[in-house]
């Protein structure tokens, strides 16, 4: 099987999303960012309603795993795809840039809507990504 690192910047909406996506599915998965900025409740929000939880999820920085167990690398914004360092033991980068709604200056209900409207694109994506690692 198959062990990615899910990177973004903050590691606290979509890396951990997807982090949550890909686990439910089976995958050995961990997600970390350049910078650590903690769970954001709203991520957790939007998972739980669609019966995903990744509120026991954790945001940690990429310097406090063992890069070396990972063989995919799936960065989520293009800051991560930049600043990620070289990992010898990756045999496979997938990069999609996704939206951080965490930065969207608006309203609490079109906020969690935003929430929602990333969230299902990183379902769609990690669906059909890492189908075709497996296959």
């Amino acid at each position: 099987m198959k062990n990615i690192l899910i990177l973004c910047t903050g590691n606290s909406c979509r890396s951990q999303m997807a982090e949550g996506f890909l686990r439910k599915n089976g995958y050995n998965v961990q997600s970390a960012g350049v910078e650590s900025h903690g769970l954001n409740p709203l991520a957790v929000k939007v998972m739980s309603e669609i019966g995903v939880d990744i509120s026991n999820q954790r945001s940690k920085k990429i310097n406090s795993l063992d890069l070396k167990m990972f063989d995919v690398l799936f960065t989520v914004c293009d800051d991560a795809n930049e600043s990620c360092p070289i990992i010898p033991t990756i045999k496979k980068r997938v990069h999609k840039s996704f939206i951080d709604p965490a930065k969207i200056r608006e309203n609490q209900m079109n906020k969690l809507q935003i929430f929602r409207e990333v969230r299902d694109k990183i379902n769609y994506f990690c669906n059909k990504e890492f189908k075709k690692l497996d296959g």
